[in-house]
C-alpha cells in the first residue's frame, strides 16, 4: 500500500495552498495532492470571465508553474478521486481500488455544479463553468459557430458568463427562477443595478422565469421549453445554479455535517486527523454572527488551507479571516467585503447611474458588509468599518464626500 504523511484531496485554490503552506512551515513529510482534475493546480475565477473571453491564456491562470510541485515534492495525481475513507486505519481507497495510507488527511474537494433535474438535461451542449475542460468545451462550440446561448441562473456565474458570450458576439438569453438578480446575496439596489447593466449589454434578461424542459435533435441540445409553454432556440446552454459540496466519503465514514462538512476553528472534522477546507467546509463564521455556513470563495479556501496545514505543523491559530469576493462584468469591478447574512437595512453611497458606487448592509445599527461597483477606496476604508464592528450615522455613510474611514 503506498503511503503519504499528508494527504489532500482536491486541487483547486485549497488544496494547493494546503500543500504550498506545508511546505512554507517547514513540513518535510511526504505529501499527495490528488485530484480529478487533468491539469496541475490553477485559478478557477477567470474560467466564467478572462479565460472564457481569450484574454488570458492557461499558463497564466496557473496557481504555480508545472513544475513547481515536483521541486517540492509534492506528489500530484491527477485524472482520480477519493472514492472511500477509512479513518480507523488512517487510508483513503481511490477510483481504480487502490490505497494510500497517511497519517493526516485535508479534504478540499470543493464541490460539483448542481444539475437541472427537469428533461433533457443530458443532452450535449449543455454546460457548466466549474473546470477548464467544461470552458475549452464552451470556448470549441463558439469557434465552430454556436451563437445563440441560453444562460440558466443570476448568480455571480452565470452573470459573469453572460457578460462574457455577449461581448464575444452571441445572442444571450439569461433565466432567472427568483424576481430578482442575485437574490441570495445581495441586496435589491446591486441587484437592480446589474439588471439594467445587463439589459443595457443587449442580454435578454427574464425574471421569475422557470425551466419546464430542454429539447434536443440527435442528441444535442436546440431549445429551452419553459413553463408558460415559450420554446427558446439554443445553440448552447450554460447551467449556473449552485454547487453540492463534495463530501459524500467523508459522510459515509461518519463526519458530521448537513450543508458540507462540519470543522472547528482549526478546520478539523469530528474524524480524528482529518481537516476539511473552502467550497465544502461548514464552520462558525464570526462576521456572521457565529453562525454555521460554507463559503465559496478563493479568499476562504485560501486561508483554511493555511489555518489546517499550521495546524498538522503544531503551530495551531483559529481561523477567523475577513471574507472578501469580487465579480468582474463588462467594466465593472464589484468587490465585497464581509458577509450580508441578516442585514436589516441598506444605505446607498454614490450614483449607481454614474456606475460608481456602494451599497453598505447594516444590522442593529452596525455595518457588517459592503458592496462596492467600482469604488476601490470605499471597499479599501468598508472592510475597516466592518472589522471594527462601526455603528456610524446612516447619512455620513450615504454622503460620498465623507470618507469611511473618517467614520471609525
Amino acid at each position: 500500500m503506498d503511503h503519504a504523511d499528508v494527504i489532500i484531496v482536491g486541487t483547486g485554490h485549497g488544496g494547493a495552498q494546503a500543500a504550498i503552506a506545508l511546505r512554507q512551515s517547514g513540513f518535510e513529510g511526504s505529501i499527495s495532492l490528488i485530484g480529478r482534475d487533468s491539469e496541475p493546480p490553477y485559478e478557477r475565477p477567470p474560467l466564467s470571465k478572462e479565460y472564457l473571453a481569450g484574454e488570458k491564456p492557461f499558463e497564466r491562470i496557473q496557481i504555480r508553474p508545472a513544475q513547481f510541485w515536483p521541486d517540492k515534492d509534492i506528489d500530484l495525481r491527477l485524472s482520480t478521486y477519493v472514492a472511500g475513507v477509512d479513518w480507523m486505519a488512517h487510508r483513503v481507497t481511490l477510483a481504480d481500488d487502490s490505497q494510500i495510507s497517511y497519517k493526516k488527511l485535508i479534504w478540499a474537494a470543493g464541490g460539483d455544479p448542481r444539475r437541472l433535474s427537469c428533461l433533457g438535461a443530458d443532452l450535449d451542449g449543455i454546460h457548466s463553468v466549474r473546470n477548464r475542460a467544461d470552458v475549452d468545451r464552451m470556448m470549441a462550440e463558439l469557434e465552430a459557430g454556436a451563437r445563440r446561448v441560453v444562460v440558466i441562473g443570476g448568480g455571480y456565474i452565470g452573470l459573469e458568463a453572460a457578460a462574457v458570450l455577449t461581448k464575444l458576439g452571441c445572442e444571450v438569453v439569461l433565466l432567472e427562477a427568483l424576481p430578482r438578480v442575485l437574490a441570495r446575496v445581495a441586496g435589491e439596489e446591486l441587484s437592480q443595478f446589474y439588471q439594467e447593466e445587463h439589459l443595457a449589454h443587449g442580454v435578454d434578461l427574464r425574471l421569475e422565469t422557470m425551466v419546464d424542459r430542454l429539447e434536443g435533435v440527435n442528441g444535442r441540445v436546440t431549445a429551452v421549453k419553459l413553463a408558460s409553454g415559450e420554446l427558446i432556440p439554443a445553440d448552447m446552454v450554460v447551467v449556473g445554479i449552485g454547487i453540492v459540496p463534495s463530501v459524500g466519503p467523508l459522510i459515509a465514514a461518519g463526519a458530521a455535517g448537513a450543508n458540507g462538512v462540519d470543522v472547528d476553528e482549526y478546520c478539523r472534522t469530528t474524524l480524528d486527523d482529518i481537516y476539511a477546507i473552502g467550497d465544502c467546509a461548514a464552520h462558525a463564521n464570526q462576521f456572521a454572527d457565529n453562525a454555521v455556513i460554507r463559503l465559496e470563495s478563493v479568499q476562504n479556501a485560501h486561508d483554511m488551507a493555511t489555518t489546517a496545514a499550521r495546524s498538522i505543523c503544531g503551530d495551531k491559530q483559529p481561523y477567523h479571516a475577513f471574507p472578501w469576493f469580487w465579480s468582474n462584468q463588462y467594466d465593472l469591478k464589484l468587490q465585497t467585503a464581509g458577509l450580508s447574512m441578516d442585514y436589516d437595512q441598506t444605505v446607498l453611497r454614490g450614483d449607481p447611474g454614474e456606475r460608481k458606487f456602494s451599497v453598505i448592509y447594516l444590522k442593529e445599527g452596525r455595518v457588517i458588509a459592503l458592496d462596492c461597483v467600482n469604488a476601490v477606496k470605499d471597499y479599501v476604508q468598508g472592510r475597516k468599518l466592518v472589522e471594527a464592528r462601526a455603528a456610524p450615522d446612516s447619512a455620513d455613510l450615504a454622503n460620498p464626500e465623507i470618507a469611511l474611514k473618517n467614520l471609525l
